[in-house]
């Protein structure tokens, strides 16, 4: 066996020293006497990067859905045969009964396809103004001039049975295909066609306010209290849903009320009448206003939160150029009336 070379000692050299000399680790030439050969040492390969599969959601099957769905279909099914039978048994007492019960059939059938139909609509308009405000949003902070177009044109479809409009909507027709940014058609927009809207729109919250706020400060029972203030805030938020271009009907009155007290419970508007009540004490109100006067009040400062929180909901674009509603000045006017009756 041949016997081990010794082991080198380390040593010390200067790389600009023209004895170093670098050489590859393939060639075989044996290096010069005095000269120090250094072999650079091959980079290792770049290890692969694991990349993470996305997670993807398995689509699961909607029983819910699917109950619901078999639930109608035997109702309905059940209500067929039941008017069905009904008919049957009427033309077997009397054909003039038979053709009156077939008629009265025809027209429930009738109205109920085009209650139906008006329910679809509805629903389609408030998506519609929902996507629409998402939209016009993302075009605030994008820029993009294309889409501020389209979201324009749209809005012009929705805003064209208000007659109020017909001087805003021609005005803003006739710049649509000028070259102006994004951002600012959106605002155009909002200036021209919004501004007559949002006016209406706090006289209408201004109003219902200060009807709540009377009405609960005579009537004598809670009950009658509780069932004046919810049907004035139906009655509110079908108004200014039916101003800013929605026509919802019971459905969608149903899913308008749902989102207007998500935006209440997200913008912590639920928890405003501390404040209302410190600004009610802060005037000095409280100390001259008896308590069911006082009560009235503050009733009538939550329905207008209530109002200001269905006109960030209905209206299909963002307060951008034009300044947004608040409660103090409503409940500035409101504190105003209820100085000047006493």
């Amino acid at each position: 066996m041949s016997e081990r070379s010794p082991p080198r000692k380390p040593q010390t050299f200067r790389l600009d020293d023209p004895g170093v000399v670098v050489v590859d680790e393939r060639d075989g030439s044996r290096p010069l006497r005095g000269t120090i050969q250094i072999t650079p040492e091959a980079e290792p390969a770049p290890l692969p990067v694991p990349i993470e599969a996305p997670i993807v959601e398995r689509s699961r099957f909607r029983w819910g859905t699917l109950f619901w769905a078999a639930v109608a279909g035997l109702v309905l099914l059940g209500v067929g045969l039941g008017v069905t039978q009904l008919v049957e048994d009427l033309f077997a007492r009397s054909e003039g009964l038979g053709i009156l019960g077939l008629v009265l059939a025809v027209i429930a059938a009738l109205a109920l396809a085009v209650v139906t139909a008006r329910e679809t609509v509805g629903l389609m308009r408030l998506t519609a103004i929902e996507k629409l405000q998402a939209r016009a949003a993302s075009v605030l902070l994008s820029d993009d001039r294309a889409e501020s177009r389209k979201i324009v044109r749209e809005l012009l479809k929705i805003t064209h049975q208000n007659p109020q409009l017909a001087r805003a909507r021609s005005s803003v027709q006739g710049h649509v295909d000028d070259i102006i940014d994004g951002a600012d058609m959106i605002r155009l927009a909002e200036r021209e066609l919004m501004t007559p809207l949002d006016s209406e729109a706090r006289r209408l919250v201004s109003a219902a306010a200060q009807r709540v706020s009377i009405v609960t400060a005579v009537s004598p029972r809670a009950l009658v209290d509780v069932l004046f203030v919810f049907i004035a805030a139906l009655r509110l938020i079908r108004q200014l849903a039916r101003l800013y271009g929605a026509r919802p009907g019971p459905l969608g009155m149903v899913r308008l009320v749902r989102h207007v007290i998500a935006h209440l419970a997200i913008t912590g508007g639920m928890a405003a009448s501390d404040s209302l009540v410190q600004q009610v004490l802060g005037h000095g109100i409280a100390a001259r206003l008896s308590q069911r006067l006082g009560e009235g009040v503050l009733n009538g400062l939550l329905t207008a939160r209530l109002g200001l929180a269905a006109i960030e909901v209905t209206r299909p674009l963002p307060f951008a150029r034009l300044p947004r509603p608040s409660l103090p000045d409503l409940a500035k006017d409101l504190l105003r009336k209820r100085e000047d009756e006493e």
